[in-house]
């Protein structure tokens, strides 16, 4: 087990920009949907806003 971690360890300082790129798009999704979410809702007609 200790071996692989080390190997795992060793082998994720070589892959680059790739995870913190994951990290930022799923945020930037995230963050997309959920602006859209609240300025769609301001449009929403539920003739309840007389």
């Amino acid at each position: 087990m200790p071996h692989t971690v080390a190997l795992l360890a060793a082998a994720s300082e070589h892959q680059g920009p790739g995870d913190t790129l994951r990290i930022v798009l799923l945020a930037a999704l995230i963050g997309a949907a959920l602006l859209a979410w609240f300025l769609l809702r301001g449009y929403r007609n539920d003739d309840n806003n007389d």
